[in-house]
């Protein structure tokens, strides 16, 4: 492994530590950095809500993440530190409770699409200082929110999951849905929409074998979906069942809408289709590599070894790195087909 020199700064001032560790999950849950400093003079409460960063490298001009402190545990000599990144504010609005709007038919979001709609929300929960839209591009397809208009009380992260939701991709063999991540500008942190990444044809942005950076693998068994229901437009839907499959992976159900669907046909297509999409998703896969740490949730990576089971493109949708001042570990979490709409799915049966 590669010499590094993890560095961590709070409100840009390099801080002393012993160790920490970064962790993302994707799927619109935020980054957490956990860290332990000596215990400093005076009230340690001061550093709460205090913009954290974390670079590895000193010749990096993009950190590995920014975020804010949320939390701070004394111990006897030093303090152990959280900060979460700037998803935090959509999943608890950086306190206790998540961030919400209230929309009227008077005071609403209709008329937009997705990108621009979360542009007016993020400006109206007033969180344009914590999460940048400078990039945030748009959906693919463009979904317009005036369809089905957003009222009452709602959560940001839920007006975001639910649009997501809505905006599907069909025109390949899978349908492949829409995601949402954060960058990093140098500056500030930038939300961005993009369409999942395709790992039969995206590029590759790196190889993995056994002899050569592969430390540890292991593998997850996620649940299949067994009953699907669609629901398309003007009260179009169907539910798509598989009887079989209900044998060997229980009775899951799944609930999804697609508003570009006009016909029972077309809901009882498209719920095969997630079918399919999800059954060559079944597997979960959680790599200890010895390289890895830049790497993107939506990145496409390539894995060679002697068995063709496990040989092929994934895409990384998690990662953690545990670091000290002068070392570092790499975990990544991988799957090989796209989980499409499938963010319900959470638990793992081992």
């Amino acid at each position: 492994m590669r010499e590094i020199s993890p560095r961590i700064l709070i409100d840009n001032s390099e801080v002393d530590y012993v160790e920490g560790s970064y962790k993302i999950n994707g799927g619109l849950t935020s980054a957490d950095l956990e860290f332990e400093i000596p215990k400093p003079a005076g009230d340690y409460r001061k550093l709460w809500n205090r913009e954290v960063t974390l670079y590895l490298n000193d010749f990096d001009s993009i950190p590995l993440f920014r975020g804010w402190i949320k939390r701070a545990t004394q111990g006897l000599n030093s303090l152990e530190i959280r900060a979460v990144d700037a998803f935090g504010y959509l999943v608890k609005g950086g306190g206790q409770t998540q961030s919400k709007l209230t929309l009227t038919e008077r005071d609403n979001l209709d008329g937009l699409t997705i990108g621009a709609l979360l542009i007016k929300a993020i400006q109206k929960a007033n969180l344009q200082d914590k999460i940048g839209t400078a990039y945030i591009g748009d959906t693919t397809p463009r979904i317009n929110s005036v369809s089905e208009p957003l009222r009452g009380s709602m959560t940001l992260h839920a007006i975001l999951t639910e649009l997501l939701s809505k905006a599907v991709d069909n025109s390949g063999t899978l349908p492949r849905p829409n995601i949402a991540r954060l960058i990093d500008d140098g500056t500030n942190s930038q939300l961005i929409i993009e369409l999942e990444s395709d790992i039969e044809t995206d590029t590759v942005v790196h190889t993995y074998t056994e002899q050569d950076n592969i430390i540890e693998l292991s593998i997850l068994n996620r649940k299949v979906p067994t009953v699907i229901t669609v629901n398309g437009k003007n009260d179009a839907t169907a539910t798509f069942t598989h009887t079989s499959a209900m044998t060997a992976f229980d009775n899951n159900p799944l609930e999804i809408s697609n508003d570009s669907l006009g016909s029972p046909a077309a809901c009882l297509d498209f719920a095969q289709k997630l079918f399919r999409a999800n059954l060559k998703n079944q597997y979960e896969y959680s790599l200890v590599v010895s390289e890895g740490a830049y790497l993107n949730e939506n990145d496409v990576i390539k894995i060679v070894t002697d068995d063709p089971e496990y040989s092929g493109n994934y895409r990384v949708i998690g990662k953690q790195v545990d670091f000290s001042p002068d070392s570092s570990k790499c975990g990544l979490t991988i799957n090989r087909k796209p989980p499409t709409l499938a963010e319900y799915i959470s638990s793992k049966d081992n």
